[in-house]
């Protein structure tokens, strides 16, 4: 089950975000206002996600594998296949 959910989260982090949202109670108490979680979910849907595992997982605490993790779900969330701007050039 982990690893589906692992899966759904790299291929549509959006519909993962709603999904958990609506399901479950994880972002329950993370967020002081919802400016975070919207722009998140907007902007750096990928990282929003590792942002809120690190938070329930670690604590808040940024080490080695946090950090390894934020890095690449920035560079998934940036990488040029997961904008719409190369379609608009065609």
């Amino acid at each position: 089950m982990p690893l589906i959910v692992g899966v759904v989260a790299l291929l549509t982090p959006r519909l993962l975000i709603v999904l958990v949202w609506l399901l479950t109670r994880w972002f329950d108490g993370l967020f002081r206002t919802a400016l975070v979680p919207v722009l998140g979910f907007i902007f750096l849907p990928t990282t929003f996600l590792w942002y809120t595992v690190v938070l329930h997982w670690w604590h808040g605490q940024w080490t080695l594998w946090p950090v390894v993790g934020m890095v690449v779900a920035l560079c998934i969330d940036l990488s040029p296949g997961s904008t719409r701007r190369r379609y608009i050039d065609d």
